[in-house]
């Protein structure tokens, strides 16, 4: 295998950030993640012709070793064959995120949420919101359209991500107004971290020095009003706690959230970020790797598929997500040095007032494909990457509303 491959680069990281794997299976899942990051597919057999050519090994040798890799125990020929435990490797994956975040402030974003593959699967995920992506670190997936409550595994996954993230930093969790519950608030504090859950129009509030109930349209009653406040939220269940609400031109609806941050510390711009993780999911498909193609039926494989996706996005695309996302995210964060100063005096550029916001032509997945590909044509190292995530403290970081 040529050096400049960069999949013994790639194996190496993985056996290093993921230690309570077993070396065969690290180097399995480096394989699955760096096979769907370069072909930007998930397929088995695309995967499997692209690693059988790389590595000069036989195609039929290396589609049953990736095989193998996600299938349970009693699938598998051998009789100490073991199985992966995906969900061990969610607090390592947030932990490695962590290791290569690049915040003066200490800022950290998550957001929670649920995707469809058609009548197949449900994917309940939680991901890391960067730069207008979202890298998944722990997620759960189950048969779509089978009865049965979410919250179980919600705090499941929220279990195994907790001592993950160090206590100085400020960790917040964005959800849609069709995931806020009670329950879900209060698991969210109890890690230390900040709730920033979206609510429904419907309902009362009321400030904690009045017993007068009021509806909560009332707080933002026009198109370009904002309020915030320490209130007791809902007559049912009642939540101490702040709401901030903002109704911007453009948006039907206003927004309404809730979180323990004290009123004047928190802006409800922050809740902009949430929706990165739809082009997460964006990005697992359609938009990057594919995986709307998978002929996988079963749930338990398609969570350790999931485990290589994270790191190229699911345990095989998590790892490729992930991969392509801290690479693209630094090059989105070190963008070339403008040629403005070797213009004319009299050019025109000069004369126009600077945008308020720099526009994002290409996403940091798709940027981060690209630089790893260039670099290795070029015979360069595997580049790797950091998170540079974008202050909190700008007003034009994220959308309003």
């Amino acid at each position: 295998m040529n050096e400049y491959s960069g999949l013994n680069s790639w194996i190496a990281i993985v056996n290093q950030k993921l230690p309570h794997l077993s070396r065969p299976q690290a180097k399995v899942l480096a394989m699955w993640s760096f096979g769907i990051g370069m072909m930007q597919s998930t397929g088995l057999t695309t995967v499997a012709v692209f690693l059988a050519q790389l590595l000069s090994e036989k195609e039929n040798t290396v589609r049953q070793r990736l095989r193998e890799w996600y299938r349970d125990a009693d699938d598998k020929k051998g009789t100490q064959r073991q199985e992966i435990d995906v969900s061990k490797c969610f607090a390592p994956l947030l932990g490695w995120v962590v290791d290569k975040w690049y915040s003066q402030e200490s800022q950290l974003a998550l957001g929670m949420d649920a995707t469809t593959l058609g009548s197949r699967f449900t994917v309940l995920a939680i991901s890391v919101l960067i730069r207008g992506c979202a890298v998944p670190v722990a997620w759960k997936v189950v048969t779509a359209n089978k009865p049965g409550a979410w919250k179980p595994y919600w705090l499941e996954l929220f279990d195994r991500l907790k001592h993950s993230v160090p206590p100085d930093m400020t960790v917040i969790v964005t959800a849609d107004r069709g995931l806020y519950a009670e329950w879900l608030y209060h698991k969210i504090v109890e890690l230390g971290w900040h709730p920033f859950l979206r609510i429904n129009l419907g309902g009362q509030f009321r400030l904690l020095d009045s017993h007068d109930w009021i509806t909560l349209t009332d707080t933002v009653p026009f198109v370009g009003s904002h309020w915030c406040g320490v209130v007791q939220c809902f007559k049912t269940n009642p939540l101490t706690c702040t709401l901030l609400a903002r109704w911007d031109k453009g948006y039907t609806d206003p927004w309404l959230i809730l979180t323990d941050f004290l009123p004047q510390t928190a802006s409800t711009t922050w809740y902009g970020m949430r929706s990165w993780i739809e082009c997460g999911f964006k990005d697992t498909k359609r938009g990057g790797l594919h995986w709307h193609f998978t002929k996988i039926t079963d749930p338990k494989r398609a969570e350790r598929h999931w485990l290589a996706f994270a790191l190229g996005v699911g345990a095989a695309i998590a790892l490729a997500t992930f991969w392509l996302v801290s690479v693209g995210s630094e090059a989105d964060a070190t963008p070339p040095n403008s040629n403005y100063d070797d213009l004319p005096p009299d050019h025109i550029a000069r004369t126009q007032p600077p945008a308020k916001k720099p526009t994002r032509f290409l996403s940091c997945f798709r940027r981060g494909f690209i630089q790893i590909i260039v670099a290795l044509l070029l015979g360069q190292p595997l580049p790797i990457g950091c998170f540079f995530p974008e202050s909190w403290r700008s007003p034009t970081a994220f959308s309003s509303a």
